[in-house]
């Protein structure tokens, strides 16, 4: 790992120092890979186009878009910043292709990287598909172990091509696209963030596959047809514990100073408390939609706060992420730092005591006016859900709209 991490340092240095060269990127289609485990790649799109004299990435998965438009090139090194989390891409290019890594450097995460102008296919099939996995499928991962845990596959087929999600009770695997070739599944996903693969045998009535994430972690999971398969109720996996009465925090904003539920802004109002990370997708997805819902409801009576469990290795860089975050998103809502250095989540539970455990990032408390706590609910389930997370914004909408009334 010192040799990568040297070997970024190199990187930085040339991207200093080199001259710069006329060769230019090719603008348009551009498939990428990234190394992941059992000698497989990760496949993923992305459109390149020119903007005020850059250059700017849309990355496709399925329905989704990610725009990248922090990329900075010296001589022929390039320099590809995510859309608010801390990874990039660091590399050598020519006007047709792009060598390098993904990094994260607060996880000391280094996934091999290299993209191609001209290629479409996210897979290439050279079978056709002997099953259609439309549909909702039980699902396991790690079986037989203690580390096992359910989800639920929710996926469409129109001849080889598969787009869809797992959820589980934490959240959901996000927009996952891909074939059915032959008897075998491929999906993918890249978000700036998190790199999934999943790769399945499957028939009309099973999948038995490797969920890869990035080149650090490898699943097994199992699955079965189940159209009336669900989930644990969101509402019911995370509670005060008793001998406590209320949640209480006392946390620093970018300030220093100390934010806690006794301040005078959050008094006789309901107050919605989110527990994230900036490193976490299905918290941007919340955070995107708790800002615009703020935007549209201003309501006096209603705060929202958020508390930040940071990986970043130490207070300054965490903030910085915060602060990134606030920006790029436009958030108007404070954002306390609680943990940084890591986003354990038996750490994290050490910070709020009163909660049976935290599960799950995000994790969303309701409080009334009287600051009891009315309903946490695990995890969040984004666009990538479809009709579940129509489901949650009505939901949403509609206890807020109660305990407001109150």
């Amino acid at each position: 790992m010192i040799k990568k991490i040297l070997a970024v340092s190199v990187f930085i240095c040339l991207l200093g120092c080199k001259e710069a060269k006329e060769d230019n990127l090719k603008i348009g289609k551009w498939l990428a890979h990234l190394e992941v485990m059992d000698e497989k790649t990760l496949p993923f799109n992305f459109d390149l186009s020119e903007k005020e004299g850059g250059y700017v990435m849309e990355v496709h998965n399925s329905d989704e878009v990610v725009t990248i438009d922090e990329i900075n090139i010296n001589g022929d090194s390039i320099l590809i910043k995510m859309p608010v989390y801390e990874g990039y891409i660091a590399g050598t290019f020519t006007g047709t292709e792009i060598t390098g890594n993904f990094i994260k450097e607060s996880l000391d995460r280094v996934v091999p990287f290299k993209a191609t102008f001209g290629d479409t296919l996210r897979f290439k099939t050279e079978n056709a598909p002997e099953a259609n996995i439309s549909g909702v499928w039980e699902t396991t991962f790690n079986p037989d172990t203690e580390d096992t845990y359910l989800a639920k596959g929710i996926f469409t087929q129109n001849q080889d091509k598969v787009k869809g999600t797992f959820r589980t009770t934490t959240g959901d695997y996000r927009y996952l696209e891909g074939i059915v070739d032959g008897d075998v599944l491929k999906l993918s996903t890249f978000d700036g963030a998190h790199a999934f693969l999943f790769t399945a045998k499957v028939s009309d009535s099973s999948l038995t596959g490797t969920f890869y994430s990035g080149n650090h972690s490898r699943e097994p999971f199992v699955a079965r047809r189940n159209e009336s398969f669900e989930l644990p109720d969101e509402n019911s996996l995370t509670f005060i514990k008793e001998g406590y009465d209320h949640l209480e925090f006392a946390f620093p904003d970018s300030r220093g100073d100390l934010i806690s539920l006794n301040d005078k802004r959050f008094k006789n109002k309901v107050v919605v408390v989110q527990i994230m990370g900036t490193w976490c997708p299905n918290c941007l997805d919340e955070t995107k939609f708790l800002a615009g819902y703020l935007e549209e409801h201003n309501n006096p009576e209603l705060e929202i706060v958020a508390l930040a469990f940071e990986y970043a290795k130490t207070r300054e860089a965490a903030f910085k992420g915060i602060q990134r975050l606030r920006d790029r998103i436009g958030v108007k809502y404070p954002i306390l730092l609680a943990q940084y250095g890591t986003s354990n989540k038996s750490e994290a539970s050490k910070k709020l005591p009163m909660l049976n455990h935290i599960l799950s990032y995000p994790t969303t408390i309701f409080l009334d006016k009287d600051g009891e706590v009315r309903k946490i609910h695990t995890g969040f389930n984004g666009p990538a859900t479809g009709k579940k997370f129509t489901e949650f914004k009505n939901e949403f909408k509609d206890f807020l709209e109660k305990l407001l009334s109150e």
